[in-house]
């Protein structure tokens, strides 16, 4: 596959921090980065020369060059939409950053044409590609936790808990309607869906802005970073936090949370799997544990190591146990699996990357969330 890889050329619009992660993966695969469109000419010429590419002046231009036979969405959530349906059109393989769309309207229209343009189209949902939650899917898709019952945990961050933190997310018609569950909400729903193999029915939501009033800086800030000089006050409706309980068609039920406020937690997506015959838990700051809990019997703590994981966990793994996986090596992880489907032509069976289906079911996911936070009810999703 390697080989192959090497044969098919990429391009990414958004030169942030996601977008720079992403070409620093396709580097390690050995995928050819063609070029970056940028905000705005001015900066994608200096992120180009910066990342070593050509800059594109247009999604036009990119889509005009032959070369070019993957393009990779990281700009504003605003901006998927518009960009995906030319990129399908054009006849090209897409990867998206989540969330899919701003409205279930448009991502339901984007699922009919990535189904008719019969492109690998796939949602950058990358904490699925920690090979130990690999190895949970597996596990419990073999019984191994027995009957599941409760779902818990969280995401937490805390790079927007001061008043003087701003990024474009904060801005509604740029983030959408919810930021919180939008942002990283929907990576912890996607994630769990994944590994237990059933997705939430119903929600029942309470969402909560605990920094109504923010300082934007008059220039750009690059999502984690800090800002400086002058600052403009800027009301904010979107949530800082929520809270959500989960109902499950199967029975389960299950409760979450989401915060970008939680100081001291830099990305703690944390989940916990309750079954009929044993328990286990993970978290993103600790990648490399997965807990396994036992009721009759002592608890295991089971470090990602390729001889110890089943099949799937050490599918997804890159470096021998004890060589700690992070974040970065995700998205690796997740592009090899997609560049090996591009290179037949098409999805295979056993892949386990998101779909555009999976990404208009988030889309979906928050609709309710909207909706049960204003009436006070639970709405099935």
């Amino acid at each position: 596959m390697p080989d192959r890889l090497t044969q098919i050329g990429a391009a990414v619009i958004g030169t942030g921090f996601i977008g720079t992660v992403h070409i620093e993966a396709l580097r390690r695969l050995g995928v050819p980065v063609v070029g970056v469109l940028g905000s705005s000419a001015a900066r994608g010429a200096e992120r180009a020369a910066a990342l070593g590419v050509r800059a594109f002046g247009s999604l036009d231009e990119l889509l005009a060059d032959p070369a070019v036979q993957v393009v990779h969405v990281t700009s504003p959530n605003v901006a998927h939409y518009l960009q995906v349906k030319q990129i399908l059109a054009a006849g090209r393989h897409v990867v998206c950053e989540k969330p899919l769309a701003m409205t279930s309207a448009q991502s339901a229209e984007m699922v009919g044409l990535a189904q008719a343009s019969g492109k690998v189209a796939a949602v950058c949902y990358n904490t699925r590609f920690y090979p130990l939650n690999q190895h949970a899917r597996q596990m419990v898709a073999e019984g191994g936790l027995g009957e599941v019952q409760l779902i818990a945990g969280h995401y937490h961050q805390d790079w927007l808990a001061k008043a003087t933190d701003w990024n474009w997310r904060l801005e509604v018609d740029q983030g959408g309607a919810l930021r919180s569950v939008g942002d990283i909400g929907t990576h912890w729903v996607d994630l769990v869906s994944f590994i237990a193999g059933q997705r939430p029915s119903a929600v029942l939501a309470e969402l909560a802005t605990f920094v109504p009033e923010r300082q934007k800086p008059a220039g750009p800030v690059a999502t984690f970073a800090s800002a400086s000089g002058a600052t403009e006050t800027r009301q904010v409706v979107t949530d800082n936090a929520a809270t959500i309980l989960l109902r499950f068609a199967s029975g389960a039920r299950g409760v979450m949370s989401t915060s970008q406020i939680s100081q001291g937690r830099k990305n703690s997506l944390r989940w916990d799997i309750s079954g009929s015959g044993a328990s286990a838990a993970w978290d993103s700051e600790t990648p490399d544990h997965l807990w396994l809990g036992h009721r009759d019997g002592p608890n295991q703590i089971l470090q990602r190591d390729p001889g110890l994981m089943n099949a799937a966990g050490a599918a997804a793994a890159s470096l021998p146990g004890g060589h700690v996986e992070g974040f970065a090596d995700t998205f690796r992880a997740l592009f090899r699996q997609v560049y090996g489907d591009v290179a037949q032509g098409k999805r295979s069976p056993g892949s386990s990357y998101a779909s555009f289906d999976d990404g208009h079911y988030e889309m979906r996911f928050c609709d309710a969330v909207l909706r049960s936070a204003k009436e006070g009810c639970w709405i099935d999703v």
